[in-house]
């Protein structure tokens, strides 16, 4: 072997990705819920939930929702029904039609479309932020330009150009569902994200900037579209003495036991939020001379939550590492390195690590839906990078790149093993 990574002593508790921080407040909520025998999908803690996240993000309304997916789900599904009408039971509101969507994002993001029978086209992301590239959504349209939905994510915590994407979606008569479910509490151009949409969500997951252990939340600024989803959120029950039903619902509300542990939670997003930007600074200070780079951000214009700190290998610093659909292999090389071999050696010392989120043109369950890239050649490239030719943005991307443990419980010192192993992967 070329480098001493094995010389580590691990860590003797294991420091995670990102895992849920208490603060004590949420036992307080939570046993009020139970005190008060209020712990089913109505109470007190739902009402204050939904309050002082509207109020925290800037919209009008918010409902909270069993996790950020359902959500997701309600907020395609406020849109697919206002472009298309009503779909007879048993069918989508968006059957037959195509979506636009963030390429490199978790499936959550993406999987609603399909839900209300909608078909995907993945516009390829951008250097600059990592997110959709407004370039590639233009020149979507010009492919593809009776498309009336787009669905946007800001990945890892970092908000894309949400002000460009809004502005091609007014121009073409398109509705946006914004995913912001990583990015509570980022903004851009001095707005929080899950304002730029025309519906949004936010998740409350275990791993995210604060946390209900499970949990998301729907917002807008539309009050029939706010009641609206919490209809359907409770199976769409009718204003009737007797279950009455007239369209399709869900069990998708939250209990008014999550929402205790979210109520204690939120108070302390924005020291989450403090502690997470050190961790993205040290690793940038501490990685400085290496070939690697951090997670961009436009720093003019947007602050990030810092969510997940990631980095990516100089190309030229690249060892041999070929990926297949479960498995990966690599060669170790003097002075290179690359995603696998680093997360092994941050496994090493009992910490995890992540890779990047696979692209999800690459995914075999949508392998064949479209996919555009700022040349308009997409699907073609993917081909060609299949075949080892040329790469998407995204591809290379997840190709050189990989997710730090970023849990803002870890030390300064525990972060500084951390780097120390970097650093021996590039000996």
């Amino acid at each position: 072997m070329y480098t001493r990574k094995e010389e580590f002593k691990p860590f003797e508790s294991k420091v995670w990705l990102s895992s849920p921080t208490m603060h004590g407040d949420e036992q307080k909520w939570v046993d009020e819920a139970i005190r008060t025998n209020w712990v089913s999908t109505v109470g007190a803690n739902i009402n204050e939930v939904e309050r002082m996240t509207a109020e925290k993000i800037g919209c009008k309304y918010a409902v909270g929702l069993s996790s950020g997916t359902a959500a997701l789900h309600l907020a395609i599904k406020l849109c697919g029904e206002k472009l298309y009408g009503q779909p007879k039971v048993g069918h989508g509101t968006l059957e037959g039609h195509k979506v636009f969507c963030s390429d490199m994002t978790f499936d959550a993001t993406v999987n609603p479309v399909a839900y209300e029978g909608g078909e995907a086209v993945y516009i390829d992301t951008e250097r600059d932020t990592w997110n959709m590239n407004p370039i590639a959504l233009e020149k979507a349209f010009e492919i593809y330009p009776d498309v009336k939905l787009i669905v946007i994510a800001h990945l890892y915590g970092t908000p894309g150009k949400a002000d460009e994407i809004r502005a091609i979606a007014d121009r073409h008569g398109a509705l946006i569902v914004e995913d912001a479910a990583e990015s509570f509490c980022a903004t851009y151009k001095g707005r929080q994200t899950g304002t730029f949409g025309d519906v949004a969500v936010v998740s409350w997951n275990g791993n995210k900037l604060i946390t209900g252990s499970s949990g998301g939340m729907l917002l807008t600024d539309n009050e029939e579209w706010a009641d609206k989803a919490r209809k359907w959120s409770t199976q769409s029950r009718e204003n009737a003495a007797w279950y009455q039903h007239e369209e399709l619902g869900y069990n998708y509300r939250m209990s008014n036991i999550i929402a205790g542990v979210v109520r204690g939670q939120l108070p302390y997003a924005d020291e989450h939020m403090a502690q997470k930007k050190a961790i993205y600074e040290r690793y940038k200070e501490g990685l400085k001379g290496l070939p690697v780079k951090m997670n961009p951000y436009d720093e003019k214009n947007s602050e990030p939550n810092f969510w997940l700190s990631c980095l990516i290998i100089d190309e030229d610093a690249m060892c041999k590492q070929v990926r297949g659909e479960k498995d990966v292999a690599y060669v170790p090389e003097h002075g290179k390195s690359c995603p696998t071999e680093i997360l092994e050696a941050i496994a090493g010392i009992n910490a995890e690590g992540r890779p990047i989120w696979k692209p999800m043109h690459m995914q075999p369950i949508y392998r064949m839906n479209g996919f555009v890239t700022e040349d308009g050649n997409g699907r073609a490239r993917s081909n060609a990078y299949i075949a080892g030719g040329c790469e998407d943005v995204g591809v290379d991307i997840f190709n050189r790149g990989l997710c730090l443990p970023s849990d803002n419980k870890m030390t300064p010192e525990q972060q500084e093993r951390v780097i120390e192993v970097i650093r021996a992967c590039f000996e």
